[in-house]
């Protein structure tokens, strides 16, 4: 494996097409989005972080495009008043892949939601395509 940047995203790599890929700024507005709570927000950080194709498959959603994801955060929301997502962590990323985990945090503090979602970007930056993982749930 390349000593470079592991563990942590090598900001500037040359995507698939000979652009630029960010993959830390996309796994912020990733979490930007999912942290919008309101619906006008949340459409504009949606379309800022995901291509109008974007597929999101997890262990509780398999949706695609911007209404579909738009919908999956609102449930979110809905299931977790006053949660706020944040980073876990570093970003990884090589080519146009990136993962990193993240956690849902209540207005406590407390954590009892955590993640790793792998994803793919599209030439401009934006996700296209997104594979979540849930590491701890709460109990039912």
């Amino acid at each position: 494996m390349s000593q470079h940047g592991h563990g942590q995203s090598r900001n500037g790599q040359q995507g698939t097409a000979g652009q630029n890929v960010d993959h830390s700024v996309a796994a912020a507005r990733y979490i930007d989005a999912w942290n919008a709570t309101e619906e006008g927000e949340r459409a504009e950080a949606v379309a800022a972080a995901f291509t109008g194709d974007a597929t999101y498959t997890d262990p509780l959603a398999d949706v695609a495009g911007h209404e579909g994801l738009a919908a999956a955060i609102a449930g979110a929301h809905q299931q977790f008043p006053g949660f706020a997502f944040r980073l876990l962590g570093a970003v990884d990323g090589h080519h146009d892949i990136a993962r990193f985990g993240w956690e849902l945090v209540a207005p406590d503090g407390a954590a009892p939601v955590a993640g790793f979602d792998v994803v793919r970007l599209a030439e401009d930056g934006r996700i296209r395509s997104v594979l979540g993982f849930l590491d701890r749930v709460p109990a039912v």
